[in-house]
């Protein structure tokens, strides 16, 4: 039963992208509800796992061989930090493989409901080609070029959306906690989150889940959002609370929310934002936690997470990108 990893995601992810895993380790891979999984994880000297997942407790961990958590993406939430580090077990992470995936995804998305897309795709399936090309005309609606747009956590993925947005002509302010000496070049201005707020067309947020993060994004910070401003949910569920935002979406004070992360994932089916009707529901774009993942995401992630591998289990070099 002993491998040397343990890997969480089905082989085929990686051969479809071209990425083939090092040669000479005995690699098993397992679905996560596989029913032998403590067992592997026990005998393996290192786990692969996506970023995006369920818990996996610590206790998986005790008593193990695991010298390696390699996630093969930025994200570490799936582990509990406290006993991964009181078991002196590394976790590293790949940061910044999805960047271009995910300030596509923002710009892509905040074009979408400025400019009510698909919106107005829903009308025009439904015979109102007339009255609603009319009232997208009448209403001005805006692109991107002038506007300014608000990135709170300008990280390594934070900054890859605010320069793709700044190449289309936007002006960037953003909240950070640790100002980056980058955000000259794109003459980004730092604020605090209040003024961010009010201050910003488009609110992109990019920070990870943290207990300090959780619902950072609530009720008193959408009602300081501009009316007729979006929002853009693409970091990690729980960081905007979901209630308060299905409320502001229904009130018609935000122009539109894209929506790619849930408080539970997959999202429950009572989701408070999936009870929206009319012109509120026409103003919130779903995607499944996708803003990161393409095909050229994918093969980056995959193969700096299989050289991390190779680098602790064949070389035994200490792991690139360690987190804790």
């Amino acid at each position: 039963m002993a491998a040397d990893v343990l890997c969480l995601r089905p082989e085929v992810d990686f051969t479809r992208v071209g990425v083939t895993p090092p040669a000479g380790l005995n690699i098993v891979y397992r679905r996560p509800d596989d029913p032998t999984l403590a067992a592997f994880i026990k005998e393996s000297r290192a786990l692969v796992i996506p970023a995006v997942g369920g818990r996996l407790s610590g206790a998986f961990f005790e008593n193990s061989q695991v010298k390696l958590v390699q996630v093969t993406g930025a994200g570490v939430d799936r582990l509990d930090e406290a006993a991964m580090k009181k078991l002196g077990i590394a976790v590293a992470n790949v940061p910044g493989g999805s960047n271009s995936a995910v300030a596509e995804y923002a710009v892509g998305c905040a074009i979408v409901l400025l400019r009510r897309l698909t919106w107005s795709d829903a009308e025009i399936r439904e015979a109102n080609y007339v009255s609603f090309r009319g009232r997208m005309v009448s209403d001005n609606l805006p692109g991107l070029e002038g506007l300014s747009v608000g990135v709170i956590g300008l990280g390594t993925i934070g900054f890859a959306v605010a320069e793709a947005f700044h190449r289309f002509g936007c002006r960037i302010v953003y909240h950070d906690p640790a100002p980056r000496d980058e955000a000259a070049r794109i003459g980004a201005r730092a604020l605090a989150l209040d003024e961010l707020l009010k201050t910003a067309d488009v609110v992109t947020v990019h920070v990870p889940l943290l207990p300090h993060t959780r619902s950072m994004i609530g009720a008193r910070q959408l009602t300081m959002m501009k009316p007729g401003a979006v929002l853009i949910q693409a970091s990690r569920g729980g960081i905007v609370n979901e209630v308060a935002l299905a409320a502001h979406l229904n009130s018609g004070h935000l122009g539109g929310a894209a929506v790619d992360v849930f408080a539970t994932e997959p999202p429950d089916t009572d989701n408070p934002l999936f009870a929206l009707e009319g012109e509120a529901a026409r103003r919130v774009l779903f995607t499944p936690h996708v803003a990161g993942v393409t095909r050229q995401a994918s093969a980056t992630l995959f193969r700096e997470a299989w050289a991390n591998i190779e680098r602790v289990l064949v070389k035994g070099e200490a792991p690139l990108n360690r987190v804790y």
